[in-house]
């Protein structure tokens, strides 16, 4: 269920999409550098079963990335430090040599990166790059299995004409197909887990919403365990079963998806909903951003690290929010539900300070506005089955 420090996942998602596939526990990652130590992630505990989605969002520096690449062991151990246990399928990560690691990924787990145009080598086709993944994993394939699998693979993912598109280069293909291929060789080796890392930033609504589909679709044949990094809440409201919070390197809130979205109960996730906007609304009414910056990691804040923009420091009493760190405790919506923070009734200041602001006609507290990939909305989202 929950430590004081970490995150897992609830029992109910846990038992319904079967045992955890991925186990995090304790994950500290700190990076050395010339100005000092950087605490990039701090203790920070989750779980995610087969057949599974968990969003992860935040803002930049909150550690996202840091921690799914800390997954997969991307991070160079000579520059970085590393704590606590990353087991994905039983295997212990943290310490394995770099032979051990490729077998991992790819094979056991693999990442959809960011930025796809990046992330594919702009000399090789497309289709060779697929093959090389493919037989990095299988030595006794042949060039032609590699590229027999590569047209099979994008054709799955929906590239039109994937006899001929597979020796295309990066550059002749569209945001969105870069993205499909970059899919493709993620899921090219049938992999348990999948990492998306802003699967769906810089495309525009159309695309996002098929490269969404697309990974249900696939989740659903492959019945992989999928995370999802994003600051976009309208992508959590479609794809995930549980979110995980995190600001300045911890989890500050974590939670079912739907429970999250319309109970939150951490000021920093109120602050995210806060600044979604609805195309909805008067479009005179203004945005109600997060106050102030993100901490540097180099010399983070004392006691709650969100504390310096929080508005709500004044109903905490004495100075507790910049003296001590908030222990991730049992929230009130259900089993699984966490939060960070010494707010005593968070539920009862959301309701009669908070969404009266947000959304007006839902000041009653029953529901908040769901953000969505589409059209936005004034209703609760709908999650799918854990």
């Amino acid at each position: 269920m929950s430590t004081d420090t970490g995150v897992t996942t609830s029992k109910s998602a846990s038992s319904a999409a079967g045992e955890r596939l991925l186990e995090v526990e304790h994950l500290t990652v700190k990076f050395p550098t010339a100005d000092g130590l950087v605490n990039a992630v701090t203790d920070l505990s989750y779980g995610v079963a087969r057949g599974q989605t968990l969003g992860i969002v935040g803002e930049s520096g909150s550690g996202k990335s840091v921690s799914s690449m800390a997954v997969l062991g991307l991070h160079d151990p000579r520059r970085t430090r590393i704590e606590g246990s990353i087991r994905i399928d039983g295997q212990e990560v943290i310490g394995l040599s770099e032979s051990r690691l490729r077998k991992i990924r790819g094979n056991s787990a693999a990442m959809i990166f960011q930025d796809a145009l990046a992330s594919l080598h702009p000399f090789y086709r497309v289709g060779k790059q697929l093959s090389e993944a493919y037989g990095a994993h299988h030595p006794k394939a042949s060039a032609r299995d590699g590229r027999r699998k590569a047209i099979e693979m994008l054709d799955l993912v929906g590239i039109p004409q994937p006899d001929r598109r597979v020796d295309d280069f990066p550059h002749q293909f569209s945001g969105g197909m870069r993205q499909r291929a970059m899919i493709a060789m993620g899921l090219i080796n049938d992999p348990s887990l999948l990492i998306a890392d802003e699967p769906t930033t810089a495309l525009d609504v159309t695309v996002q919403a098929q490269i969404l589909d697309l990974l249900g679709d696939l989740q659903r044949e492959f019945d992989s365990a999928i995370i999802i990094i994003t600051h976009d809440l309208g992508v959590i409201a479609e794809m995930a079963d549980e979110v995980l919070v995190m600001y300045a390197g911890r989890a500050v809130e974590y939670g079912a998806t739907r429970e999250l979205l319309t109970h939150p109960e951490m000021p920093y996730t109120w602050g995210l909903l806060s600044s979604v906007p609805d195309v909805s609304a008067d479009p005179d009414a203004r945005l109600l951003p997060i106050p102030g910056n993100p901490p540097s990691l180099l010399d983070p804040p004392t006691g709650c690290s969100f504390h310096p923009r929080c508005v709500h420091v004044d109903k905490v009493p004495g100075d507790l929010c910049s003296t001590s760190t908030p222990e991730l405790t049992p929230g009130g919506r259900g089993p699984g539900h966490l939060k960070r923070c010494h707010l005593a009734d968070p539920d009862r200041i959301y309701a009669t300070e908070v969404l009266p602001e947000i959304a007006p006609d839902l000041a009653d507290g029953s529901a908040t506005p769901a953000p969505s990939t589409a059209t936005p909305s004034t209703t609760p989202p709908t999650t799918k089955e854990a």
